[in-house]
Order: structure tokens, then sequence, then C-alpha cells
């Protein structure tokens, strides 16, 4: 739910970035990358300053063979440095701002997401082992391993980017790196609601349940924004409070909150491995005001609504469904791939610990929206029960083919009891 993310466009003919080196600049910067790898060998270390002395040794020396203009060294000079202390060629698109997305199809070909549209970038890495050094250099850096026996992994930059790799034998066409960047600044309310993501009713409306400890749940498809939405949601948690994060790739960003704890699953095998179902039983004997578990896929679900169900009012989480509806049934089949109980008992303890169930949609302009906000009510013949009290229903398309519409009140908060312990006043 970023402000690039409007109308994805391709198509047969990719489109150009702004700038592209040329060939005799490539061919001049692997001569300099050359010797500075050969003279950086002689040490055993080298710091970020010996590095940078010995680059500006070589351009010198370059510069009274070759023409290289004053305002071609800076650039150059930060590349060169890049290409061994960060991430290569991918540390340029990586600090510009304007790109959404990086996709890497193997060591040639880089594609990138700029203002919603999708290009195709002229430059490539030198050769396979280039684009491998940097994927190690990214897994190893948040403790992840992937090689060819492990060849899927998912991890983060450290600016909290989302990083998936996929390796041989499974990638056929060499590895494949995707970089879903994040903003600098998390994203607020008051963002998604000037991108008429959500209204300001609603945003109100949530900010009162969030202070008066509802657990919500927000659910929606893959790139529905939902890790943005709870980000912005969870700033609405009071700055006394203790909160404890939970997520396979630590995405979230508190920045406001003092009394944070993250954790973040680890891969691996046998006793090395620590899932998310682990760090939540952890997370029971840390004293916690809230947990906020990042996504849930799997039997971890259970023990997610036997915290919300023992004392911990007020938790997050997200999970993958196309509806609110689909959201429950994905619920009580994960809480079966971790014990076998019958399914009434499971709606039943479903109804009991969520409050609120929020979906958020991809519409077919490329817009994310939320598309519902419902009240999850009681489970009566084996059925849990919803009450819609915003969804959002369209009222046509502007000139730029984008979807116009508003969110609609469509029923009264049923549970106010939080509302009262919390001494808030009921806002609907």
């Amino acid at each position: 739910m970023r402000e690039n993310d409007s109308k994805r466009t391709r198509g047969a003919k990719w489109e150009k970035p702004p700038s592209e080196p040329s060939a005799a600049r490539s061919c001049l910067e692997e001569d300099c990358r050359r010797e500075i790898l050969r003279r950086a060998a002689r040490e055993k270390e080298i710091s970020d300053e010996g590095l940078y002395a010995v680059i500006d040794q070589v351009l010198a020396e370059t510069a009274k063979d070759r023409y290289l203009s004053l305002a071609d060294r800076g650039p150059l000079r930060q590349r060169l440095f890049d290409a061994f202390r960060r991430l290569d060629i991918l540390q340029e698109l990586l600090e510009d701002e304007t790109i959404t997305e990086i996709m890497v199809n193997g060591h040639q070909d880089i594609f990138v997401e700029r203002s919603g549209r999708v290009f195709r970038w002229e430059r490539g890495f030198e050769n396979r082992q280039k684009l491998e050094d940097v994927i190690q250099q990214i897994v190893a850096r948040v403790n992840r391993v992937v090689n060819e026996s492990a060849p899927i992994v998912d991890a983060r930059l450290p600016d909290g980017s989302r990083v998936n790799v996929v390796l041989p034998p499974v990638a056929l066409g060499g590895p494949a790196l995707t970089i879903r960047k994040f903003s600098q600044t998390p994203v607020t309310m008051e963002q998604l609601i000037g991108w008429n993501s959500i209204g300001s009713q609603p945003a109100a409306f949530l900010e009162t349940l969030v202070r008066a400890r509802y657990n919500i749940f927000i659910s929606g498809g893959t790139g529905s924004g939902k890790t943005t939405f709870l980000n912005a949601l969870s700033q609405f948690i009071p700055d006394d409070e203790r909160v404890i994060t939970i997520e396979d790739s630590a995405e979230l960003r508190l920045v406001e909150q003092p009394d944070l704890i993250r954790m973040e699953t680890r891969t691996g095998s046998g006793d090395t491995a620590i899932s998310i179902r682990q760090l939540i039983r952890c997370s029971l004997r840390m004293n916690p005001d809230r947990i906020i578990v990042g996504e849930v896929r799997g039997e971890e679900a259970l023990d997610m609504l036997q915290a919300m169900n023992t004392g911990h009012d007020g938790s997050l989480s997200t999970g993958h469904a196309n509806s609110p509806s689909d959201m429950l049934m994905r619920l009580a089949t994960m809480v079966l791939m971790g014990a076998e109980l019958p399914l009434a008992a499971i709606n039943a303890q479903i109804a009991s610990a969520i409050d609120i169930l929020i979906h958020l949609g991809k519409l077919r302009d490329g817009s994310r929206k939320i598309v519902s906000i419902m009240e999850v009510g009681s489970n009566e013949g084996g059925t849990i029960s919803l009450n819609p009290i915003y969804e959002f229903e369209e009222t046509g398309v502007d000139a730029q083919g984008r979807i116009r519409g508003q969110w609609r009140r469509k029923n009264r908060l049923a549970n106010v009891h939080k509302l009262a312990l919390a001494g808030l006043p009921n806002p609907l």
C-alpha cells in the first residue's frame, strides 16, 4: 500500500531508465575494479577509509592514461566502493527513492519498478559469481542460509526491505533475487488517507479500537499492503505499553515504541531452526502487553489464538485470504495443522480471540484499499458470524482510470465491552 503502488504497467517494449552507462565507461570501471582488488588483496583487512584511499590512488593513475572528467570520477569512486563493501551495482538502485521493487532474473537481466511501471535496467552483473556473492552477503546479515540444498530463502536488508532469493536448480535461468523496497520512514495512517487507501472515519474508528485493546486481524491477497497497514495501525498503540513483534523477516518498524522487543525466526534443521510458534510461546514469558505476529501461515495460528484468549488483548496479526470469510476458514485449517481438535471448538476459539477482521484488496486499477472492516461475532451452528462495520463501495472511474468510491458505514459495533473498560466512547 505504497504511494507508488498505482497502476503497474507491463508491455512488450521495455522502457529504459533515465540514464545508462556507456560500453567504454563499463570497461574502464571493470579495469579499475580488477586493479583495486589486486591491491586490496595484499592486506588481510582493510578499513573503509583504506579502501577509499586505494580507489583514489587507482583513479588518479588511470586518469593519466585515459580521459576521466571530475564529474565522472565522483560517481565512479562510489560505484567501485559499493562493489566491494555494499551490494555492488544494486546499491545505486537501492538508493534511488523512486524505485519500489528490484527484480534480478539471472546476472544479466535486471528490472525495476518505478512509479508503478516496470523498466529494464541496462546494467548487469559481470558474471553469475558476482550476483551469488551479493546474495550470500544479504542472507548472511540476517543469519539465513541459501544453497543448492536449500535454494529458497526470505530475508531482509538493514533498512527493512523484503528480499526473496531462489537459486538453481529451482531457478532454471540462474539466481533470482527480488527486493521489495520499504520507505525510509514508516507509512502513517495520515498518508494512507491522503492516498485514498482508507477513509478518515474508518481510520478514526480503528484508532479507537487499537487504543481500547481490541484484537485485530488483517487479511488480504499477496501484495495487498497488509504489512504496511499493520505498521500504520500499530502506531496507535500507547507508548507506555510493552510490545513484542514476531516475524519471519523483520519488517515492522514501531519507531516510537520505547518498550519494544523484536524477534525473528531462524531457518535451519533440527535444533538450529526457530519457528514463529516457538517465538510466540517464548513471548508469553516476557510480560508483554501486546503481541504482534507479522503473518500466520500454519500451525502457529493456534498459539496466536491462545495468546489472544489468555489476557493479551490488543494483539495484531495478518494472513493471506481472498475475503474475510475465507480468512476464517483458513485460520481453522491452520489450527488443524497444529492440533487435532473438533472444528466447532476451533471456530469457538477463533470467535472468542479475534474481535475485528480488516480485509485489504488490490483493485483492478492497481490501487490498494481497505475493502471491509468486519466485527467477528459468535460461533453459531458451526459458522462464525461477521458484522460489517465499514465497506468500500465504488462510485465510478475518473479520467485516469482510477477507481473512485467511499467507505460506507453498515452497522454499529456490537461488542463495546472493551471500549467501556478503556473509558473510551463508542465512535459509531
